[in-house]
């Protein structure tokens, strides 16, 4: 039964009055956001996937089978726990004490690390314990099925208070400013902090993960000052893990705009398979002595990568649209493993000494995921956010589990033919995003 006017006007003034609300607080909560952001980038430098979290389960285990498992335990945590919880975080009132909450818990996370391998301390002075990879691995998976939440309920924030062309000035923003103030972060404490020896429980991993959890719990502190109006009318029935996947899957099935995107995703997050190896094969040809130093080299490349590829992202985004942002970057993301095949490849003079370069476009990953995320957030209204920002992350994850087999793989036939091979995936990606809609264009 259709509404009579008097009733349209009555149930359309709320849902007008919530909109100038969310408006007239954008400027406010885009700089909270900001600031959000740049505090979670800087802790994060602290412990970034592709070097330091890999090097340090080197010291404690260096078997690139073992080394395989951080891709999945990453991915597992950050895309198939959302999507069972997608539900809960939409039907939550306020989504910022959400945010807050998983923060903290991902400092706690990394704090309780810190704590423990300080305990270890002197009696290991030859190595870790037998049982450290297993704590290490535990805690890893715990702050990453935290963390996986943490991005779902931002990424549902930032479709409920920030509109669709002021995202990618967000993106940009917090991409430059974490940046800098991690690669000043980075060069003035981590070049301290790993010099060697790296391997003895009680060294600079302890300062290093201690130094990210408190970043992690300051980032959530600083969720307080959002304004953010409550959502008063979601339904309390809740889904069921098998009614998640469902929805999961009809997304898929129904959405073809969301499939194609999707397909792209996949082949483009393979390049996270090599993330744990990409510092195992730079190491090779380094001399000892000079590893704290190119280690730390590397992080400020990448991070420093991640500022200006948020600028111009963020730019194109907004101004054209996130497909031709996610078009460019799958394309660059392409160059990635053949950079640093090139690098150790004998081809230059030293090249090792410039293996860096790989790490800037490295630097690309983080920012095309989160382009994904403001591309997701077009396809739907803001009620179904959470849905098809964790059935997106699903789909990141379905590559994921090749990722021991990857390692595996390296173990017996080296770096070079994965490396190729990953490469190739991703370029198949890059073609296909000419194939993905531009959600904007049926906009009115």
């Amino acid at each position: 039964m259709s509404l009579s006017g008097n009733e349209a006007e009555q149930h359309s003034a709320p849902d007008q009055s919530r909109a100038d609300e969310v408006i007239a607080d954008e400027p406010r909560n885009l700089l909270v956001l900001a600031l959000f952001n740049v505090t979670l980038r800087f802790s994060w430098i602290f412990k970034t996937e592709s070097v330091l979290i890999p090097r340090f389960m080197d010291v404690i285990d260096g078997s690139g089978f073992v080394r395989g498992f951080l891709p999945v335990f990453n991915r597992f945590g950050q895309s198939v726990v959302p999507l069972f919880l997608a539900d809960r975080l939409r039907r939550a009132p306020l989504k910022r004490r959400v945010l807050q909450g998983t923060s903290t818990l991902m400092g706690a996370c990394f704090l309780s690390l810190a704590g423990l391998w300080y305990w270890l301390g002197e009696p290991f002075h030859g190595g870790s314990p037998s049982w450290m990879p297993i704590a290490f691995l535990t805690i890893y998976v715990i702050f990453f099925v935290v963390s996986g939440m943490n991005q779902l309920t931002l990424g549902t924030i930032q479709g409920k208070l920030i509109r669709v062309n002021r995202r990618g000035r967000l993106l940009a923003v917090s991409g430059v400013t974490g940046s800098l103030i991690s690669i000043t972060l980075a060069w003035f404490l981590l070049q301290r902090w790993l010099e060697p020896p790296l391997q003895l429980p009680g060294s600079g991993y302890v300062l290093i993960f201690g130094f990210a959890g408190a970043g992690f719990v300051l980032a959530g502190l600083l969720t307080l000052p959002l304004r953010e109006p409550a959502d008063n009318e979601c339904p309390s029935t809740a889904r069921g893990a098998k009614q998640a996947v469902t929805d999961a899957w009809e997304i898929i099935r129904h959405d073809s705009v969301f499939r194609r995107a999707a397909v792209v995703a996949m082949l483009f997050i393979t390049v996270q398979l090599l993330f744990p190896h990409f510092q195992a094969f730079g190491r090779r040809s380094i001399p000892k002595e000079d590893e704290g130093f190119q280690l730390m080299l590397w992080v400020i490349a990448q991070n420093g990568a991640v500022g200006v590829f948020s600028w111009v992202s963020g730019i194109i985004a907004d101004r054209h649209g996130n497909r031709l942002a996610i078009r460019v970057q799958v394309f660059l993301c392409t160059l990635t493993p053949l950079m640093a095949l090139f690098l150790v490849s004998g081809f230059i003079d030293e090249g090792q000494k410039y293996f860096w370069l790989a790490f800037v476009f490295l630097g690309l990953v983080p920012v095309t995921m989160k382009t994904f995320v403001n591309y997701t957030l077009e396809l739907t209204d803001a009620a179904n956010h959470p849905r098809y920002v964790s059935t997106m992350g699903l789909c990141f994850a379905v590559p994921f589990v090749l990722s021991p087999l990857v390692g595996k793989l390296i173990d017996i036939i080296g770096f070079q033919p994965i490396f190729l091979a990953i490469s190739a995936a991703i370029g198949l990606g890059a073609l296909l995003t000419f194939r993905m809609a531009e959600p904007r264009h049926s906009q009115t």
